[in-house]
C-alpha cells in the first residue's frame, strides 16, 4: 500500500500554539485555508485538524477547507462525547460525498472538558466502551441499511444513512483512526479502528505495540482488513544534521524559559501514552539515530514531547526504520506551520517517497 503522509493544522484562535510566531488570523477563514493550501501545494495528502473545546469546531473547519481545496484530505479528529454515532455518520458520509472521497476521521476517546458540553461519562473504561460502540457503529451505518443496534451506550432502530460514503476500488468509508496506548484503548484499535496512531516511541516500543495489537486482532476474531499503523510525530528538518540540532536546542531553550504549566499537562499527565513518552527521559535525551526526549521535560506534550530532530537524509531514515516495522501512515508538523509547511514538504517527503 501507498504510505499517506500528512501534515498538521492546529485549528485555534490563540496565537503562540506550539511556538508558532503568527500573531493575528487564528480561527479565520483566511488563514486556516492559507495552511492547507500550502499542505497542498508542499506534497501533503492533508492535514490532522486538531479538536478540543473551545476551539472552532473541528468539523466544520474541515468543510470549508474541503470546499476551498482540491486534493487536500482533513483528517477529522472528533470525540464520541460531541457526537451521537448516527449524527456523525450522516454528516461525514455527505462531507465525503461533497470532497468526492477526502475525509479522514481521527477519533478521540481522552478527556478536554466534558462538563461545558454535558459529558457526564468520565470514567476510562466507560469512555473506551462508548468509543468501541461509536467505531462499530458507524462503521455499519456507512456500509449497511436498516441498522438496528442496542448497546449499551448508543440504540438507534432501522437506520439508514443517504448519502453513503464517496466509494472507490479498496474504499468503501473514510479510514478511522484512533489512538491510544492503554490496554482498554489497544482492544478498541484491534477490534474497530483502521489505523492505530502511535505517538513518537523509539523502534523497539513501537515494535513491542505491534506485534501486541495484531495478537489482539486474532483474539478478539477481527472482522474487517488487517490494522494499518500510523506515526503522529514532530519534526525538525534543516539542511545539515548540525543545523537542525541548534534549531531544535533552541526551541527547547526557549520552552525552559517559558517556565509554566503546559496546556496539556491536566488532561494528559496520566494517560497511558504521555506517560510513557515523559519515561523516555530516563533512557536517555537521544534515542535510535535521532528521536529527542529532552522537549518531554520542558512541556512538549503529546506528538511534541519527542522529536525526531536531523537533515532530510537523517529524518527520512528514522521514518523509514518505521516504515519497516509496518508503519505506513505519517502525520509531521514543526511550527513555525506555514514555514515548516513548505520546508518539510519540500526537502522531506521527496526522499520518503524514494524509499
Amino acid at each position: 500500500m501507498s504510505p499517506e503522509h500528512l501534515w498538521y493544522i492546529p485549528n485555534t484562535v490563540e496565537p503562540g500554539h506550539r511556538g508558532d510566531d503568527t500573531t493575528a488570523g487564528w480561527g479565520s477563514i483566511e488563514h486556516s485555508t492559507e495552511l492547507a493550501l500550502a499542505a497542498e501545494a508542499h506534497g501533503w495528502g492533508g492535514a490532522l485538524l486538531g479538536t478540543g473545546w473551545g476551539r472552532p469546531d473541528t468539523f466544520t473547519l474541515a468543510t470549508a477547507l474541503a470546499a476551498r481545496t482540491t486534493t487536500f484530505k482533513p483528517l477529522v479528529a472528533i470525540r464520541p462525547g460531541y457526537w451521537q454515532p448516527a449524527h456523525f455518520a450522516g454528516a461525514a458520509a455527505t462531507l465525503d460525498q461533497l470532497s468526492r472521497g477526502r475525509v479522514l476521521v481521527n477519533i478521540v476517546s481522552g478527556l478536554d472538558n466534558p462538563g461545558a458540553y454535558g459529558d457526564t461519562n468520565v470514567d476510562p473504561a466507560q469512555r473506551y466502551g462508548r468509543t468501541q460502540e461509536f467505531l462499530h457503529l458507524v462503521r455499519r451505518l456507512w456500509t449497511q441499511e436498516r441498522v438496528t443496534f442496542h448497546g449499551e451506550h448508543f440504540r438507534v432502530t432501522d437506520s439508514t444513512v443517504a448519502p453513503r460514503p464517496f466509494a472507490t476500488e479498496g474504499r468503501t468509508h473514510p479510514t478511522l483512526y484512533f489512538g491510544g496506548a492503554s490496554p482498554a484503548a489497544e482492544r478498541v484499535a484491534a477490534a474497530e479502528a483502521d489505523v492505530q496512531l502511535f505517538w513518537g516511541e523509539p523502534l523497539d516500543g513501537i515494535a513491542e505495540r505491534i506485534d501486541r495489537l495484531r495478537e489482539l486482532s486474532a483474539a478478539v476474531d477481527r472482522p474487517h482488513q488487517p490494522l494499518e499503523f500510523g506515526l503522529r510525530i514532530t519534526t525538525v528538518v534543516r539542511d545539515t544534521t548540525e543545523e537542525a540540532w541548534r534549531a531544535a536546542e533552541e526551541k527547547v531553550a526557549r520552552m525552559a524559559e517559558a517556565d509554566r504549566e503546559p496546556t496539556w499537562a491536566k488532561s494528559q499527565r496520566a494517560a497511558v501514552g504521555q506517560r510513557r513518552l515523559l519515561d523516555l527521559v530516563e533512557r536517555g535525551e537521544v534515542l535510535d539515530t535521532c528521536l529527542y526526549t529532552t522537549p518531554g521535560r520542558f512541556g512538549g506534550g503529546g506528538a511534541a514531547t519527542t522529536w525526531l530532530v536531523g537533515s532530510p537524509d537523517d529524518v527520512a531514515t528514522a521514518l523509514a526504520n518505521y516504515r519497516k516495522l509496518g508503519v505506513t501512515h505519517f502525520v509531521l508538523s514543526d511550527t513555525p506551520y506555514r514555514e515548516e509547511t513548505a520546508r518539510v514538504g519540500d526537502r522531506l517527503l521527496p526522499r520518503l517517497r524514494a524509499f
